[in-house]
């Protein structure tokens, strides 16, 4: 049974998401990549650093072991990098945008689908560089983190979306 408000208004059908979306940044190596990656780089060092040791060369062997030192620390920091996040969400009503950076300050942002443009900023040979949400003299930046391939499919979808929310 479908509950109706008293003066004939369904108002959870405009509050009813047109669209979701979660953007999160991409990396190709995971967890069990990296442990076989910086295993490998370990193995390569100690047999290098072993062989320069023997021929008395022993600066050499701490040398590579800061290689390996900075190597692991670029993907420490990346990984937190990729630890931030966007959450979209549009409605007839709104369009709610939650960003997550990655050292997990959140920051909420909430505009009227009927005012808000989406601007997307594109270069022939790169494809899109940039995608802005615009509504009363405020500019949103997201998804800077995407791809190229999933910011052209993002555009698209939320793009459908925006419309949609923006008709009836």
């Amino acid at each position: 049974m479908v509950d109706y408000h008293p003066d004939g208004a369904q108002p959870d059908q405009y509050d009813r998401p047109i669209f979701q979306a979660l953007l999160q940044p991409y990396r190709s190596l995971g967890r069990k990549g990296f442990i076989v990656l910086m295993s490998a780089l370990i193995a390569c060092w100690l047999s290098v650093s072993f062989v320069f040791f023997s021929l008395g060369a022993w600066p050499i062997f701490g040398f590579f072991g800061l290689d390996i030192a900075l190597i692991y620390w670029a993907f420490r920091v990346n990984y937190r990098a990729a630890q931030a996040r966007e959450e979209i969400y549009v409605s007839k009503t709104a369009l709610h945008i939650r960003q997550i950076a990655a050292s997990g300050r959140v920051k909420n942002h909430q505009f009227n689908p009927f005012w808000t443009r989406f601007h997307v900023d594109r270069r022939p040979d790169i494809g899109i560089t940039a995608m802005n949400i615009e509504s009363r003299g405020q500019i949103l930046k997201i998804g800077s983190f995407l791809n190229p391939d999933d910011r052209e499919s993002f555009a698209s979808a939320f793009s459908s979306a925006l419309r949609e929310a923006k008709s009836s």
